[in-house]
């Protein structure tokens, strides 16, 4: 493991003032497995106002980030650094923090309260690896395991649980048999955890490599905290369209979409609505008539429950109201999209229609696949030609339309009536065009 010089000198100071010190947990087992870190935490036999002194003497900013659980974070070179006192934790009345903490002189017990054996190893240059755990034999296995005795971590912090489904789908690896079980057994003890925290991990997870696998074998730990999912679980589509019932579907489709935690949301939620609107024709196919409205009102109820920001809902919810729109491989079909969603939304469309797709009948979706990936190619020399297709792109405004006559309402009835020529190619998207187009309209110029 390559420590950063600012990590190196944090060590090397703690160490010169007579305290031992290692980087631990999450650097440590992304170095082992050869994959990028942001972060470095650190840990010391120090003690925090120990490492206050430190860090003092050396001229080093810090932030009392947790003096209660032995935690300083050191500001150096613009980078945090969280350096935390060995120790053991308490209870965890709260199932979220311990009580209280004990200090300890040994680096051994400070990785037996960690969640996962992976996660149970530091390291120090010089002396190496500290794994008592067996955190690097579990890597190699891809073997995800609790520390100690899974229930009893489960029970400290029940986020716990959607972590280790988190690292499943994002590392690849499998729930040992004992974890799985506690995990499956203590389920419901995610209710005792705050949306906000839930959220973090359920979006990492779905950005995941394994995220479709993860879905499926654990999709009733998920759905205790997702419960719009829960009715799609075993929902069957008759439909020659499909090859999946609908939450195979949707995970076949979270993978299939591009590696953006909204997109990946949008495809979590787009066909939650389907159980509910479902019917079987009298040859035996399913139709699922009005779903996408349902899915976005589903969507919205989770979306708020989790805390999602603004920002995301905003760009969410269209997605799935629209997600099966017809965008066609025409200029006019396509600025009407634009007009409606803006470049990004349309953009965003397509590739939530692709995912959709892609995770349907193939044999039948295909060619349809293929004509999207036209549809986006059109799109941006649309784009790249920089056509109108929304109010602000007209040739002229309102203040000329006002200068003409025209009052009220009628003004934006007459940009609308405009925008709508130049988008069917009726009209020239210049003054004079747009003037003898207005004129032949022959609207009226008050309501």
């Amino acid at each position: 493991m390559q420590l950063d010089r600012e990590a190196q000198q944090l060590l090397d100071l703690l160490e010169q003032a007579g305290y031992r010190a290692y980087a631990v947990g999450g650097c440590v087992r992304d170095a082992c497995m050869g994959r990028a870190y942001a972060d470095i935490d650190l840990c010391t036999s120090a003690l925090p106002r120990q490492t206050e002194a430190v860090l003092a003497a050396a001229g080093i900013r810090y932030i009392e980030t947790g003096l209660q659980h032995g935690t300083v974070t050191a500001v150096l070179n613009g980078k945090t650094y969280e350096i935390t006192t060995f120790r053991t934790d308490g209870s965890y009345t709260d199932s979220r923090h311990p009580d209280g903490v004990t200090f300890v002189p040994e680096v051994e017990t400070d990785l037996a309260r960690r969640d996962f054996t992976v996660n149970a190893m530091a390291y120090h240059p010089a002396s190496g690896l500290v794994d008592p755990f067996g955190g690097q034999a579990d890597m190699k296995a891809k073997c995800l395991r609790c520390v100690g005795e899974p229930h009893l971590r489960f029970t400290e912090d029940a986020l716990r649980i959607f972590r280790a489904l988190r690292f499943a789908a994002v590392l690849g690896f499998t729930l040992e048999e004992e974890t799985a079980k506690a995990a499956f057994e203590l389920k419901e003890r995610l209710h005792l955890v705050s949306a906000e925290r839930i959220y973090v991990e359920l979006k990492k997870l779905l950005l995941g490599d394994w995220a479709f696998d993860v879905l499926v074998e654990y999709k009733e730990i998920i759905g205790v905290v997702v419960p719009e999912l829960v009715p799609a679980f075993d929902c069957p589509q008759q439909n020659p369209w499909h090859v999946y019932d609908v939450f195979t579907h949707i995970a076949r489709s979270v993978e299939a979409a591009p590696k953006d935690a909204d997109l990946r949301l949008v495809m979590l939620f787009h066909d939650t609505g389907k159980p509910a609107c479902k019917t079987t024709d009298e040859e035996g196919i399913d139709h699922f008539y009005g779903h996408p409205t349902v899915s976005e009102q589903l969507a919205k109820s989770a979306l708020e429950r989790l805390k999602a920001s603004r920002a995301s809902m905003q760009r969410i919810l269209p997605l799935i109201r629209y997600h099966d729109g017809h965008i066609l491989t025409d200029e006019k079909s396509i600025k009407r999209w634009l007009n409606r969603l803006g470049q990004a939304g349309t953009l965003d469309l397509i590739d939530v229609k692709t995912a959709d797709l892609a995770a349907q009948n193939l044999a039948r979706t295909q060619p349809e696949i293929e004509e999207l990936y036209r549809t986006k190619a059109l799109l941006r020399q649309i784009l790249e030609r920089g056509d109108a297709f929304a109010l602000r792109d007209l040739a002229i405004g309102g203040e000329e339309l006002l200068a003409l006559g025209y009052r009220g309402k009628a003004i934006g009835g007459a940009l609308d009536a405009l925008l709508s020529g130049v988008i069917a190619g009726e009209a020239e998207n210049d003054r004079a065009a747009l003037l003898h187009y207005l004129a032949a309209l022959n609207l009226p110029k008050s309501e």
